[in-house]
């Protein structure tokens, strides 16, 4: 009994442990196909686990910076901040008084207190102010610091920001956040057209946590690396383009034409310097109402700038001979007829003086009867005026060209029918210039990766034709000095020109005088017309290129039409001459006058005194403006000057205006751009009065109006 007992005991004893070893192999198992990352329904535990002991840090990295060519920055990443509030007190700094923060905060973020209030009154953790707590600027985080408020906070990003506000906006461009508000997207301009360079490469870094989120140390923490945007330099120079924004500006001031564009460039290259369009925008404030860059995009009938390349092709062929006559007035030809300007003419006139008098009926015999037609229209096509420039700017169009019946390719001749991009025209201009060389245009000079400083993209100048001879060239410019600074009469008539004239410089030119077309039919009046000049200096060997178009200004009755294009070209000519260091010929000689230069250095974060004193010793004229240490120079270092040149030096102190009698327009727009004041002229020659008075203190974003007078 008892070992059958025993035996029983045994049995129930070993299938308890067989159950017990069967459940140890199962668990056991089971902890195995775990730790081999097996699923349990759906989920992979160690994934899970993974991801609740991981976590991400994003590397934000910065969009490429785009510099000018004298080293400004024209676009840049600058740090802003959204602005939140803590509200629960659960927290260990929260909203104490909503109240007094509403009534603090409420006027910084341009908000209505009880807009602010209702926001510090919702029921969460945490809570944001909308469109007016993003993108804060360092000015308004300081305001926000210096009041001391409890639970206020900041998350930081960045903001794409343009130091030169509406300067070149239209090149340049601007851009918007993408929808996740992660990068920025190039949307006009260099900044769309270069934004798979510009954009930056944003990294990630993943690190293990413990329950209380302290990093814990990994050496094989997984890092998406980061790499910034590439930076673009342009051919754009701040200088002339300043000076080219400030005379257009004053010139839309004074004027309300319907559009301007003005464009300076270098025919040796085809760099663009300056270019400017207005109506324009201010690329912080995304103020555009208006998305074509019409210097590129708009082609328009140019009037008269359009003869140079009719003569110029008539020399080239050996059809034009300035001295044969012609009676001036009007041209019938098949289609209809052709009037001058003055509709009556001058009489029997040579084609020398058809063209300073701007003749359409010279034009069109010119093309009629000696060049031909098709000639001309082949000229023309080597002009590039049948294609697009091929500029490195986004939203160039093409020209327009009427080329079915006679009448059309004559009024071609003289700047009507047909239509061009002012860009088309600066290009061709480049051959006149450049002994028949011809240039296309360009602004990005090169691409550079900001950590390796490698280029990895460059342009460089490139030839788009040669139309016409060097003879051809050279004849031509000559011509154009004739419309420049001819005095001679003409049956009551001088040459279209002459308020051009800049005494040294040998400017050369064509002015254009262009009806407007609308519905089939031309405007009329005097307002109507796009009053242009295109313009170069020297004669001999243009180093600039200025084109200037004034569409409908509302003219004074005594106006001709040429005063708002005069009051940017002569300006914007004078002051990039002086820039590029061109020496005036001596009046009545044909001599360069020797000019010894050097080049100027750094003088920002230097004692005031001391700048001053050093500038004297190498032969400058320094203007120091307020005390202290030097903030801000014009022109800026590296550049090469004539001594006895002015520079222009603002200190951290009070400034008082300085007595500007005497002063020329481009060193008194070196002033005004060194103090922020916004400058308005009335004259030519130099200044001869000024408002506020010397000494008056300066403020910036005040008016200094000057006077000026021919010496």
């Amino acid at each position: 009994m008892i070992q059958r007992k025993k035996k029983s005991m045994s049995f129930w004893a070993a299938v308890v442990g067989g159950i017990f070893m069967l459940a140890f192999f199962i668990i056991i198992g089971r902890f195995v196909f775990i730790a081999q990352g097996k699923e349990i329904n759906g989920h992979n535990l160690i994934q899970v686990g993974k991801n609740q002991w991981s976590d991400y840090k994003v590397i934000n990295e910065k969009r490429g910076t785009i510099y000018s060519s004298d080293g400004r920055i024209l676009a840049e990443d600058v740090p802003a901040y959204n602005l939140y509030a803590v509200v629960s007190p659960k927290a260990d700094s929260y909203v104490k008084d909503k109240v007094k923060t509403a009534s603090e905060l409420a006027p910084i973020l341009n908000m209505k207190e009880s807009d602010v209030l209702a926001i510090l009154n919702k029921k969460a953790y945490q809570v944001e102010f909308g469109s007016n707590g993003k993108m804060l600027s360092d000015v308004k985080k300081r305001q926000i610091d210096n009041l001391k408020l409890p639970g206020i906070g900041y998350m930081t990003e960045s903001e794409r920001y343009y130091p030169e506000q509406s300067g070149a906006a239209y090149t340049i461009g601007f851009t918007r956040p993408n929808a996740d508000g992660s990068q920025q997207t190039g949307v006009l301009g260099i900044e769309q057209s270069l934004n798979q360079y510009l954009t930056e490469k944003d990294g990630v870094v993943r690190y293990y946590r413990s329950l209380g989120g302290v990093p814990i140390p990994d050496e094989s923490q997984q890092i998406t690396k980061s790499s910034p945007g590439n930076d673009v330099h342009l051919t754009l120079n701040t200088q002339i383009q300043t000076v080219l924004d400030q005379a257009m500006t004053g010139a839309y001031n004074a004027y309300k034409p319907s559009s301007m564009i003005g464009i300076v460039a270098d025919p040796k290259t085809g760099k663009i310097l300056a270019l400017s369009t207005l109506p324009d925008f201010n690329p912080n404030l995304r103020n555009i109402t208006q998305f074509n860059n019409v210097a590129i995009s708009s082609p328009y009938e140019p009037g008269s700038v359009m003869k140079i390349f009719t003569v110029a092709s008539a020399i080239d062929s050996g059809t034009f001979h300035g001295t044969a006559t012609y009676k001036s007035g009007s041209y019938t030809t098949t289609g209809g007829t052709i009037h001058d300007w003055n509709y009556t003419g001058w009489g029997t006139i040579n084609f020398d003086q058809g063209f300073e008098l701007s003749s359409n009926v010279g034009m069109s015999v010119l093309t009629d009867q000696y060049l031909g037609p098709d000639n001309l229209g082949a000229y023309l096509k080597k002009f590039g005026f049948m294609q697009k420039t091929g500029i490195d700017i986004p939203g160039e169009s093409s020209s327009l060209v009427n080329w079915s019946s006679k009448i059309d390719k004559l009024e071609t001749s003289f700047g009507q029918s047909s239509a061009f991009t002012a860009m088309q025209i600066v290009q061709a201009a480049t051959a006149i210039a450049n002994n028949g060389t011809m240039m296309r245009p360009y602004v990005v000079d090169k691409v550079v990766n900001p950590d390796t400083h490698k280029t990895i993209l460059t342009n460089s100048p490139t030839v788009a034709g040669r139309p016409i001879s060097i003879q051809a060239a050279e004849q031509t410019r000559a011509l154009m000095r004739q419309v420049v600074s001819n005095k001679n009469v003409v049956n009551g008539y001088g040459a279209t020109g002459t308020a051009y004239d800049l005494p040294g410089y040998d400017v050369i030119g064509k002015t254009g005088t262009a009806q407007i077309a609308e519905n089939g039919q031309y405007l009329t009046g005097k307002n109507n017309y796009v009053y242009s000049f295109l313009g170069m200096a020297p004669q001999n060997d243009p180093k600039v290129i200025v084109y200037v178009a004034v569409r409908q200004p509302h003219l004074k009755p005594t106006d001709t039409g040429e005063e708002p294009v005069v009051n940017v070209v002569k300006p914007v000519m004078s002051s990039t001459l002086e820039y590029m260091k061109v020496g005036k010929q001596a009046v009545g000689t044909g001599n360069q006058a020797d000019y010894s230069s050097a080049v100027l250095n750094q003088f920002v974060g230097s004692p005031m005194d001391q700048a001053v004193q050093t500038l004297r010793s190498q032969g400058f004229v320094p203007i120091g403006i307020g005390t202290g240490q030097v903030d801000n120079q014009m022109p800026y270092q590296g550049e090469r000057l004539i001594k006895g040149s002015k520079v222009i030096l603002s200190g951290s102190g009070p400034a008082q205006l300085p007595d500007l009698t005497g002063w020329s327009l481009a060193d008194s727009m070196k002033l005004a751009h060194v103090t922020g004041m916004k400058l308005t002229t009335k004259g030519d020659g130099f200044v001869a009065s000024q408002k506020p008075a010397p000494g008056s203190i300066i403020k910036a974003g005040d008016t200094l109006a000057i006077e000026l007078k021919p010496k």
